[in-house]
């Protein structure tokens, strides 16, 4: 009977995932009727082939059914939902470069990056554990950094700021660059694992402080990051509350998806109004959806023609390596384009197309698999709640930030170690369902 049971929920699994394939795409479709500014296409004469592309790719899929639970299934999730997003966008494009080339790449490096992502997971022995009393000061510690940092932003600058306006006041904001690391770790990584531990413990009044003071960081740092990420997290709290692992991980994308093609289409049925749906429509379907897979496709178009990086990007290597791109990446590619801000992009982006193009991306998205491995390994034996709730807002980031990014500024680097110390049996979680 278990293993009848385990092999329904699978197939339950791999539905409801292609579902959520085919949902994204057509939520791409109206993309491109409201944003055509942005180089998203759509042609139905050509939706045929789309499809079969899409199908054929939805097979990799499968690789989900069967993995564990760890870190690396929730980005390497999100991350193969990016990729099916480019390659639907990559089938309708426009833009002049080896669309076959790039396609191949593309699904060559989703796999290339899922297979140690999704089943490289044994612990690493743990020298260090903190203690009970440890970690309520930690914690403690992580509040108080935080209302800190957000004390000393405001002291710069605090604006409210409709999410429209954001890109006329955020080249003002003049943040000193140690406080915008402070600010990367405390809101990518810090405040959310305090949130993890608090939530899980059911400190419902500490896990709220933390919600509000992530919620501040949005008139200082004018990023709707910033504005999504106290939202986020209670929603990955309710999915890890009443569904297993691998299906809040689904539905947690598909959810929201939904909720904005139904909007939209009521909008355009003029059953509700412009205000209650373009707005949401534009911030997920658009913004959380749509960018990461956009950025892949205007980082092919450009360095099919232009110099690659190389990895000069990365501040680190750049007094080592001659880089023929004086500015941040994000800004050449927004003035190449000249729409949309900084145009950040993911490591399959960054690390994969623009350092060493597209025939090498598949190596270097190996090796990123390699990173999250190691993360699965450093987080083995935490309850995979926990997990989930504590890297949300670090798993977006891989979306739109590069991998070297993420690890050096963001947090990702303080969240592996607080994972690593953080003992298995403290926590007060509810103990996870089983693994599908």
């Amino acid at each position: 009977m278990p293993t009848l049971n385990l092999f329904r929920e699978r197939q339950t699994l791999i539905l409801l995932n292609w579902i959520l394939i085919a949902v994204s795409c057509v939520s791409l479709v109206y993309v491109s009727q409201y944003y055509q500014d942005y180089h998203i296409y759509f042609r139905s004469a050509n939706v045929a082939g789309a499809i079969v592309l899409m199908a054929t790719f939805a097979l990799v899929s499968l690789l989900f059914a069967y993995a564990d639970n760890s870190f690396g299934y929730i980005v390497g999730f999100y991350s193969y939902l990016m990729i099916a997003g480019y390659l639907w966008l990559n089938h309708f494009s426009e833009l002049v470069y080896n669309h076959r080339l790039a396609a191949l790449s593309a699904a060559a490096s989703a796999i290339a990056f899922l297979l140690p992502a999704l089943f490289i997971s044994s612990p690493v022995r743990q020298i260090y554990v903190l203690s009970r009393s440890a970690l309520d000061r930690l914690l403690t510690a992580i509040l108080l950094v935080g209302c800190a940092t957000v004390l000393v932003g405001a002291s710069y600058t605090f604006k409210f700021v409709g999410i429209a306006d954001i890109y006329n006041y955020r080249s003002e904001l003049g943040l000193p660059v140690t406080l915008n690391y402070v600010i990367g770790v405390a809101s990518n990584a810090l405040l959310p694992f305090a949130f993890a531990c608090f939530a899980g413990r059911r400190d419902i009044w500490r896990a709220g402080a933390v919600l509000f003071l992530l919620l501040l960081f949005y008139p200082i740092t004018l990023s709707k990051l910033a504005l999504f990420t106290p939202f986020w997290l209670v929603v990955m709290f309710v999915m890890s509350r009443y569904l297993d692992f691998k299906f809040a991980v689904t539905v947690s994308l598909l959810v929201p998806i939904s909720v904005g093609l139904l909007l939209i289409i009521l909008f355009q049925k003029e059953i509700l109004p412009y205000g209650v749906t373009v707005p949401y429509f534009g911030l997920v379907n658009f913004r959380m959806i749509a960018i990461p897979s956009l950025a892949m496709e205007y980082y092919n178009n450009f360095f099919s023609n232009h110099p690659l990086t190389y990895f000069c990007q990365i501040r680190l290597l750049k007094p080592l390596v001659a880089c023929p791109y004086q500015e941040q990446l994000a800004n050449v590619i927004y003035n190449a384009f000249g729409i949309g801000g900084q145009f950040n992009a993911s490591l399959f982006a960054t690390e994969g197309i623009a350092s060493v193009g597209s025939f090498f991306a598949p190596v270097t998205a190996f090796v990123a698999g390699l990173v999250m491995a190691l993360a699965n390994r450093l987080s083995a034996g935490l309850q995979p709640p926990f997990i989930l709730i504590s890297s949300a807002v670090i798993v977006q980031a891989l979306l739109n930030v590069p991998l070297t990014t993420v690890v050096l500024s963001h947090g990702f680097a303080v969240l592996l170690l607080l994972w690593y110390i953080t003992p298995r049996d403290l926590l007060g979680l509810a103990v996870s369902k089983p693994k599908t």
